[in-house]
């Protein structure tokens, strides 16, 4: 029944996922947003070159890219690209997978493994760029008497209080996102952290990294953000299969729950750390190699956005290396 009240979880998974879902139109998510693979083509870069680190790292020519919550396959082809070119670890092979719940799209690679389920021993490394926030979350708001109770939600949008949080929910929420004032509210991460850690799991060895809209504990904001994104602009959430349904990562609480040794820094230290700074060239090259420069002041000023503060370059980077059941790599 469209009238009928459900938790933000189960409304957003049939609204995002379902037969009708919003992630199985065929103008896929780049006919809506612009993620930092569509920005510019340096961050296919970027990743192609962390791709050739781990390879390095796990001492062989050969590894697997797992691309989880692939879109239409922009950033598996960006990285292949980038490979074939020869710019980046020429002679490395690659055994591409995208991980995605949409058809497989016209016209992509034949190298590219299409799966809606995690590929698994996969040795190499594992990007999830932009999915963790598509993880469907309940929706906690404390009521008159600071209880967290679960928020209810009708297809239209419409919403109102419903019982109150208990078990594992309550406990994720105490450790994580503690509401405390009346109308204070969160979303709770617990099944991101699950399937975060499963995702961890599938690697026999390399790195996993998540990309996502990000917050920290100490710094959630106080009424959540859920919303909702169609054609580019923000919109009211409404689970009704119109238009992508997405809040920001407790990417601390992703990283506890699929064990120690992870990384949190943002898309600008770690891109940065990848060689896409955003610096202008010297104008001295302008006189000396105009077109050279020319290029490079296009390529800077990409790389600018990808590493902007308020923009793109405030996104978390959540980095975790997975020790190497098959060759004894043993990160740092």
């Amino acid at each position: 029944m469209t009238d009928d009240w459900r938790r933000w979880r189960d409304a957003a998974d049939t609204a995002l996922y379902g037969e009708e879902g919003f992630y199985r139109r065929p103008e896929g998510p780049a006919g809506h947003f612009r993620t930092s693979v569509h920005a510019s083509k340096l961050f296919a870069t970027a990743v192609a070159r962390l791709l050739a680190a781990t390879a390095r790292e796990l001492g062989t020519d050969s590894v697997d890219l797992v691309d989880v919550g692939a879109g239409r396959g922009e950033l598996l082809t960006g990285v292949l690209t980038a490979l074939r070119e020869g710019a980046v670890a020429p002679g490395l092979t690659v055994r591409a997978y995208a991980v995605e719940i949409a058809p497989r799209p016209p016209g992509l690679d034949p190298a590219v493994e299409w799966s809606a389920e995690l590929p698994v021993g996969t040795r190499g490394l594992l990007f999830a760029n932009e999915w963790l926030d598509n993880v469907p979350t309940d929706v906690a708001e404390a009521d008159a008497a600071g209880v967290a109770r679960h928020v209810l939600v009708r297809r239209d949008g419409t919403e109102r209080l419903g019982d109150p949080v208990t078990g594992a929910e309550a406990a994720w929420l105490d450790r994580w996102w503690p509401l405390s004032r009346p109308g204070d509210r969160a979303e709770i991460g617990l099944p991101r952290d699950e399937a975060w850690a499963r995702a961890v799991a599938s690697l026999s060895g390399g790195t996993a990294v998540a990309v996502d809209y990000a917050h920290v504990r100490g710094s959630r904001p106080p009424f959540g953000t859920l919303t909702g994104f169609r054609e580019g602009r923000e919109v009211r959430p409404v689970p009704d299969g119109s238009c992508d349904l997405t809040s920001h990562v407790a990417l601390d609480a992703c990283a506890a729950a699929a064990g120690g040794g992870a990384e949190l820094l943002d898309q600008r230290t770690a891109l940065r750390e990848l060689g896409i700074s955003g610096e202008r060239p010297p104008l001295a090259r302008a006189s000396a190699d105009p077109v050279g420069y020319v290029r490079a002041l296009a390529s800077a000023g990409e790389a600018a956005e990808l590493t902007a503060r308020g923009g793109l370059g405030d996104f978390g980077w959540l980095r975790r290396r997975v020790p190497d059941r098959e060759g004894g790599y043993c990160p740092a």
